[in-house]
């Protein structure tokens, strides 16, 4: 199939991956030379390690294509010219009807191909930040190169921290306060962010009664809500500023009377959605926080292993929602940043209609516009 649609993300060419787009184009571009590139690859087939791959809220009319009922899939694009983005490229959706006689075709792989494994891991996230694609490729078995990866050392340190004022309630109700504690505090962190089967913390799950693949499966999910929680918190500030700025921005060159209409009322919708998206955000966490609550303040443990047994799809209903917002932000500190060339109307639309799409709730789609000649 061919996506002319990759337009609206040509000025991706230049920039970095999101939570929304993982751009193994620019990955290659800057990194191609590097052996660490070659040895850890994300993908081994050489045009999909030059791929975009992209979170893409589905359509009515391409619901049809998959045999189960979502509202996000994984897109697989290949540029038909990898230096000029805006003459389009060949996509697929990850478990598409046909996917697998599509990539036996276009690519030779077999269903058990390490590639066809590496995209159905991709295809189970809600989003493709980079610590929880990290963290989901290390569970099967995968150690990717850091250069696939916008995620700084320094980005890591400041979550270990958190999870360990997160978890500190459920250390104190154990050991109580002390130096014992504050070591036992950082030894949990520990566990919970490793993937090392030996961490897994066999007396709280005996203690929640849950089996070895619930357990471990709620234990992801977990570490994905504790860094979902510190991404909400470290961009608080961010995301107010760039609701403002989308109020005042304004682009360069003639803009017809149709542009004109779409871009004022689309201010006031993409403002009122990232508003609601960050409730809606906040709403699902809440769940999380009741239910640790529950197991660390009045010390019952039913709440919180009925927290484990939903987060699967709590986990993935918060990970489309604050991806898109991390999307929106990203790409707007990306694409407005000192310097940056202004923007023509014809390409803020098209970026306002990228987050409106990125943004909409179920059954919703943006407004479309046709563009004077």
């Amino acid at each position: 199939m061919t996506d002319r649609t990759i337009r609206n993300l040509a000025h991706l060419r230049r920039s970095a991956s999101t939570a929304r787009v993982l751009n193994l184009l620019n990955v290659y571009n800057e990194y191609g030379r590097d052996p660490d590139w070659a040895a850890r690859p994300l993908f081994r087939t050489p045009a999909l390690n030059r791929a975009l791959i992209i979170k893409h809220r589905l359509r009515r009319d391409e619901m049809d294509s998959f045999r189960d009922r979502r509202q996000v899939a994984t897109k697989i694009v290949i540029p038909i010219d990898a230096s000029d983005l805006k003459t389009g490229g060949r996509y697929v959706f990850v478990g598409q009807r046909g996917f697998n006689r599509i990539m036996q075709e276009a690519f030779g792989l077999p269903p058990g191909h390490q590639d066809m494994t590496t995209m159905s891991l991709l295809d189970r996230l809600p989003s493709l930040d980079p610590f929880l694609l990290r963290e989901q490729l290390k569970r099967g078995g995968i150690e990717l190169a850091p250069c696939y990866l916008s995620i700084s050392e320094c980005d890591l340190k400041r979550m270990v921290l958190f999870v360990e004022d997160e978890i500190r309630p459920l250390v104190t109700l154990s050991l109580g306060e002390g130096l014992g504690a504050v070591g036992s505090t950082r030894r949990l962190a520990g566990k919970i962010l490793s993937n090392d089967p030996r961490d897994r913390m066999e007396a709280l799950r005996r203690t929640l009664r849950l089996g070895e693949d619930e357990y471990e499966e709620g234990m992801f999910c977990w570490k994905g809500f504790l860094y979902y929680k510190w991404v909400l918190n470290s961009l608080a500030v961010e995301i107010a500023a760039v609701a403002d700025a989308v109020a005042t921005v304004k682009p360069v060159g003639k803009i017809d009377q149709g542009s004109r209409e779409y871009l004022d009322r689309g201010r006031t919708v993409l403002r009122a959605r990232i508003h609601k998206t960050c409730q809606d955000v906040a709403s699902t966490l809440g769940i999380y926080d009741n239910a640790y609550a529950g197991l660390t303040v009045t010390g019952q443990p039913a709440g919180f292993r009925e927290f484990l047994l939903d987060a699967p799809r709590l986990f993935t209903r918060l990970g489309e929602q604050l991806g898109a917002i991390q999307h929106v932000v990203s790409f707007w500190r990306f694409r407005f940043s000192p310097g940056a060339s202004m923007v023509s109307p014809e390409e803020l639309i098209d970026i306002f209609m990228d987050f409106e799409t990125g943004l909409a709730e179920r059954d919703q789609e943006p407004a479309r516009i046709i563009l004077a000649a």
